[in-house]
């Protein structure tokens, strides 16, 4: 994901978007499904990362987590649900 954002030629936000992925991630990964994907969008010097947990009937969720996220750098960030699983996304300055 950092070499997209680099190839984009956005080089500053690195440790930003490398704790916020890894914390996206993480959430999604403890979901317990067998996959998980992460997207990646930029518009304005803004980058998006969204990732899918593709575990359905999950809680929106853990109260904990978008403070988190917002605590690591992200200028705005959320989570819902859907059929095909649990989704948080976060935007990123760059």
């Amino acid at each position: 994901m950092i070499e997209q954002l680099h190839s984009w030629g956005f080089r500053e936000a690195d440790d930003t978007a490398g704790n916020v992925a890894e914390l996206l991630v993480a959430t999604a990964v403890n979901d317990g499904g067998r996959r998980v994907s992460l997207h990646l969008a930029d518009q304005d010097r803004q980058a998006l990362i969204v990732v899918l947990s593709h575990q359905a009937g999950l809680a929106v969720t853990d109260e904990r987590v978008l403070p988190a996220i917002a605590a690591l750098g992200a200028t705005s960030c959320g989570a819902d649900t859907a059929q095909d699983g649990r989704r948080l996304w976060a935007v990123l300055e760059l």
